[in-house]
């Protein structure tokens, strides 16, 4: 399920200069190869998006900024086949940014507000999202015939990616801000993985961070040690990487440095 931090948040300034692609998703094309940028032609990213999925433009002018930073095409699949969890006409602009706790009738709204989307969330429960990005990316790898794939995902796309950096489909994984995940599936994450951490989360709590981070650390000088990283940033509350409030100091720093730290792992993971 959401939070109301899932359906809160801002837009991005600017617009999509991308296209619609293979099985309706979202893409970003890499630079030209003769472009003053990074060159990363047999390569792919993947965003897993939020709730809000297509429909929301920030997700794919964020794609259009990584395939230009990166080097390399970036696509935004519909994990939710045309159907997404949350409405961008529930859109609510409010303060996102720590601190700020949910009132009784703030949960109340919400409850009633998350009612419609209850078919949604069945249609799009995690094991038939699953079963949708193994028929993607196949069909990229058919069409496209990538060498390499890296996934990056937000909210509801974090949890997938989550479960993605398991199954031995992508080579490396960003988790911002994730929904639910059991610690099962972070123990079974194989790739290295890159985590954006809000101050305030619902899902991702100190506690289950301290134990997902620990997970990985106590790989440390055994064979089965994979890269990974966690960061921390200050001000935020869960959304602030796909949807930030940048009228707000922090919560701006904290989406510029989210998508930053996706960048740099990106680069550092495909070369």
């Amino acid at each position: 399920m959401s939070c109301p931090n899932c359906v809160t948040g801002g837009f991005l300034p600017g617009e999509p200069t991308g296209i619609v692609g293979t099985q309706g998703a979202y893409f970003a094309a890499a630079p030209p190869l003769d472009a003053d940028s990074p060159k990363h032609p047999s390569h792919a990213i993947l965003l897993l998006t939020d709730g809000f999925g297509l429909a929301l433009k920030n997700c794919k002018i964020m794609a259009d900024e990584m395939a230009k930073r990166v080097g390399c095409d970036v696509w935004v699949p519909d994990i939710f086949a045309g159907k997404p969890l949350v409405g961008v006409d529930q859109f609510k602009l409010i303060p996102d940014r720590a601190g700020v706790k949910m009132t009784t009738m703030t949960w109340i709204k919400f409850i009633f507000s998350a009612l419609p989307s209850i078919p949604a969330f069945i249609q799009s429960r995690p094991t038939v999202v699953d079963r949708r990005l193994v028929s993607f990316i196949k069909a990229l790898q058919d069409e496209k015939h990538y060498e390499k794939f890296g996934a990056v995902g937000y909210c509801y796309g974090g949890s997938t990616a989550v479960r993605l950096g398991g199954t031995g489909l992508v080579q490396c994984v960003v988790i911002c801000h994730p929904g639910n995940f059991s610690i099962s599936e972070v123990n079974a994450i194989k790739v290295p993985a890159s985590w954006a951490c809000a101050e305030d989360d619902l899902f991702f709590s100190p506690n289950l961070r301290m134990k997902s981070e620990a997970i990985f650390a106590a790989r440390k000088d055994t064979d089965k040690f994979i890269d990974y990283e966690f960061e921390d940033y200050k001000g935020t509350a869960h959304g602030f990487a796909a949807r930030p409030n940048l009228d707000l100091p922090e919560v701006k720093a904290g989406y510029e440095g989210a998508l930053e730290q996706a960048v740099a792992w990106f680069a550092k993971h495909f070369n």
